[in-house]
């Protein structure tokens, strides 16, 4: 017996209950399984298995007393009345069987006929198939650690490219672009099922967020979303949860902005975006001016 199961007897004899992951961290080694060992019962000494058949023997049955011989019965007239009344008897029982008969006959006919009425239908039992979790993919990035932009798939090095130079005209963004990370949605191969696949991808897309902004010391203000609604950003608009300019899964305000795949090809589109840029430019500034830089003596 290791040292794991020892463990969890112990636990389980003070009352502890022992909690175990749900999900396979990735990169993560196996948890290390163990065995129980069945425990033997003692064998019982012969004493206290002689006193155990004792103890489940059946009482003695105890011998009904033997009925006394009925009193000879002397006159005729004494006859008489007994075999009258063996007679009246035996008539009576005879009419009550044939009126308990019939009214037994009666109460079947009446149940087959409201079976026959009001026969219910069949319940379907079969068991629903479990849920399976939503898949999607996201690229992110943050810009001075305080607004995130997200765009559905996989960030190419020409989107990339193009929107450093969008953030760089708009005078957001004049240094190079942060690492992108990219997310993938379920985490484990071997797709768990899940009670609710649209608030475990909410979950899952909150912590994994929340885990950015702690190892990075993040200060998110705004949400930065490339691309219109549509096939290829379904189902992060419902993961997303956006209403009214504002994400409830992150709790931040959006700005959505057209896919940059889109913006590749021609100058039309980014012509029509410039008007938004812009704005988001002044927003960026009323932004900076409400942080207090501290101020450095030189002498």
């Amino acid at each position: 017996m290791n040292q794991e199961v020892i463990r969890r007897h112990y636990l389980e004899a003070m009352g502890i209950t022992a909690w175990a992951s749900k999900y396979q961290l990735p990169n993560a080694l196996p948890t290390q399984a163990c065995e129980w060992e069945e425990s033997t019962p003692a064998p019982m000494p012969p004493r206290e298995r002689l006193q155990a058949l004792l103890d489940d023997a059946p009482a003695p049955r105890r011998q009904a007393p033997e009925s006394q011989p009925a009193e000879a019965i002397a006159s005729p007239s004494a006859v008489r009345a007994l075999l009258l009344n063996e007679l009246k008897d035996k008539s009576g029982s005879e009419k009550q069987g044939q009126v308990k008969q019939n009214h037994v006959k009666q109460s079947q006919a009446k149940q087959v006929d409201a079976q026959s009425v009001t026969a219910e239908p069949a319940v379907d039992v079969t068991p629903a198939a479990p849920a399976k979790p939503l898949k999607f993919s996201l690229s992110c990035l943050c810009l001075n650690g305080r607004w995130l932009v997200l765009q559905a798939g996989k960030m190419s090095s020409l989107e990339q490219q193009l929107l450093a130079n969008l953030l760089h005209a708009a005078g957001i963004q004049q240094s190079e672009l942060p690492e992108v990370t990219h997310f993938t949605w379920p985490q484990m191969a071997n797709a768990f099922a899940v009670e609710d696949p649209l608030d475990e991808a909410r979950e899952g897309l909150a912590a994994f967020i929340a885990g950015r902004v702690s190892r990075q010391d993040w200060q998110l203000e705004r949400l930065l979303w490339w691309g219109e609604l549509g096939a290829e950003q379904a189902p992060l608009d419902r993961i997303l949860n956006v209403s009214e300019d504002q994400s409830h899964t992150l709790s931040l305000p959006v700005w959505q902005g057209p896919a940059l795949g889109s913006l590749l090809d021609g100058t039309t589109s980014k012509r029509e975006l410039w008007p938004a840029l812009q704005a988001l430019s002044q927003q960026w500034k009323n932004d900076n001016s409400t942080i207090t830089e501290p101020t450095i003596d030189g002498h």
